[in-house]
């Protein structure tokens, strides 16, 4: 091709229109997973960020607040993610992305000062329960453990309280809180909240919305949907809250690699159509669990019968892809997981394969945890290939 050639098949580019904060809000959630944290436009611009593998960054002088300077300060990878996490939050102030769930988890807990009072409920992620245990042994924090589907009880919990933890639905037990209302009452008592919003993703809740102070997500899970990273993110729409978080990230080095957070990335673009097919067929496969003789109780937020159902349908835009199922005893669950060939058994949730694991296999999980509770993570496979292998499994239950 002559340059003359060349010259002539590029057109006139003018000035290429960006999306700014105000339209990024303007769209809809379905939308901004795919938009969000995408480069400025320009021509020959990628479509799609760039992954930075560097360990520092060049520069002279005094290294403050907004300078790369070292890769656990900074990188430029992180930074579409955390974007485009906000923006589905409904916030501008960006995300902090950490090394996993359990990173952006203590993070958010480091936020109880010494000797402060955590209200948190007795059913929920094992490894937060954990790790506010441990401080609560150690004397760095006053535990206080709820039904966080009962309000009056969690309220009476809050008296001088610093931070109230929620999870709604509860894992694996499938509880859910009165948000607005749990909000309310604690920053009545002086206290910050924080939701963990792995569940419900941003598509589901937005719980900023409704005055919490901070979500965080495992990203492994839904939002980066394909089981293949380890990934955590913590949200804020306080420069203040993300400024204490970022401090912890950075002293602690819960950072993510950017090859992860280039994949969390692009599996966040498909999130919506994820949760639309997951959601609806754990909706149909709910209906039938809850009819099987085998299974002696269904719980699934999207079920009339669900105790849980009248709130989730006012506060959820989706009742989610998680169904707890209980049988008759650990030999019936452990009989029932190992005698699947499409479900996977194995821990963790939220990917496009459909998993499965009798919840107290795991000696960290509550003993209030019945120990035939199985916990099913449903993806994006036919609903009848699913049904079938779960019909044949609890069929010879019987």
């Amino acid at each position: 091709m002559t340059d003359a050639v060349a010259d002539s098949a590029v057109p006139d580019q003018g000035a290429f229109p960006h999306l700014d904060s105000e339209a990024l809000a303007a769209l809809s959630s379905e939308t901004l997973a795919v938009a969000a944290g995408r480069p400025e436009r320009g021509h020959d611009t990628p479509v799609n960020p760039s992954v930075v593998f560097s360990s520092t960054f060049v520069g002279l002088g005094s290294v403050g607040a907004g300078a790369r300077g070292y890769a656990r300060y900074s990188n430029p990878t992180w930074e579409p993610f955390e974007e485009a996490v906000a923006r589905l939050e409904g916030t501008d102030v960006p995300a902090l992305l950490f090394s996993s769930g359990m990173a952006a988890v203590a993070s958010a807990l480091s936020l109880v000062p010494v000797g402060g009072v955590l209200v948190a409920p007795a059913h929920s992620y094992s490894g937060t329960l954990g790790i506010a245990q441990s401080k609560g042994e150690r004397g760095e924090l006053e535990l206080r453990s709820v039904d966080i589907a009962d309000t009056a009880g969690v309220i009476a919990a809050l008296d001088g309280a610093s931070l109230l933890w929620v999870e709604s639905p509860t894992n694996p037990m499938m509880e859910v809180a009165d948000l607005p209302a749990l909000v309310d009452a604690a920053h009545a008592a002086g206290a910050l909240v924080v939701v963990d919003n792995t569940f419900s993703t941003p598509l589901g809740q937005r719980p900023l919305a409704v005055g919490a102070d901070v979500v965080v997500h495992s990203a492994t899970k839904y939002l980066a949907g394909h089981s293949d990273v380890l990934l955590g993110l913590a949200v804020t729409a306080s420069d203040e809250l993300r400024a204490r978080l970022l401090v912890h990230r950075t002293l602690h080095g819960a950072i993510a690699g950017p090859m992860e957070a280039w994949l969390g990335l692009r599996g966040l673009r498909t999130l919506a159509l994820r949760v639309e097919r997951s959601q609806a067929t754990a909706a149909e496969l709910a209906r039938r669990l809850e009819g099987h003789p085998a299974v002696r109780r269904t719980r699934y937020p999207g079920l009339v019968s669900d105790p849980g159902h009248e709130r989730a349908a006012a506060q959820f835009a989706g009742f989610g892809s998680i169904i707890s199922i209980e049988l008759d005893d650990a030999t019936a669950a452990d009989t029932f997981v190992a005698s699947l060939a499409l479900w996977l058994p194995a821990t963790s949730l939220g990917g496009v394969e459909s998993t499965i694991e009798r919840r107290r296999r795991h000696t960290a999980e509550p003993l209030t945890v019945p120990e035939g509770l199985v916990r099913l993570s449903v993806g994006i496979e036919n609903v009848e290939d699913l049904w079938a292998d779960l019909a044949q499994g609890l069929d010879a239950l019987d």
